[in-house]
């Protein structure tokens, strides 16, 4: 049995121990807002925060996560007022929007621990993560918006 923290709630998960995290997220808790991508942890799409720090979900396995913090797109802010997710909508930065969750939480955790980052700081935080409509310019600039919004 394997025992967590998923956005604030207690979680248990007594199923395949080399389970992807992504999959216990989406088939068994129902939040559908970390998405899949490539899989191979190659495209960010699946970015959450273990612990506090930005992983990719697809790669991480449910026996590497006993006692861990899980934190999702829909556990950033209860009501989505985090100030990376305010900017995205006021600078319309998603297109398609499918990696929109994963670069979102990728951009807290800068924040969180820089939170005047550069435009080097951003590059490189956001290295990874990828873009097929290619938003990296809004993206790029609702972080800088982010960083102003935050208290």
């Amino acid at each position: 049995m394997i025992s967590l923290t998923v956005n604030g709630a207690r979680r248990s998960f007594d199923g395949d121990p080399t389970m992807p995290l992504l999959w216990f997220l989406r088939d068994e808790l129902a939040l559908t807002g970390t998405k899949y991508g490539c899989g191979i942890s190659q495209c960010g799409a699946c970015t959450v925060h273990v612990d506090g720090q930005p992983a990719r979900a697809c790669q991480r396995r449910m026996s590497t996560l006993e006692g861990r913090t899980i934190t999702t797109i829909e556990g950033l802010h209860p009501t989505g007022e985090h100030p990376a997710q305010v900017a995205w909508r006021e600078l319309d930065v998603p297109q398609c929007g499918f990696c929109q969750s994963g670069q979102i939480m990728e951009a807290a955790a800068l924040l969180r621990t820089k939170p005047k980052p550069t435009d080097g700081d951003i590059d490189t935080a956001m290295t990874g993560h990828l873009c097929r409509c290619g938003t990296y310019p809004r993206i790029r600039a609702a972080v800088k918006s982010a960083a102003e919004k935050l208290p």
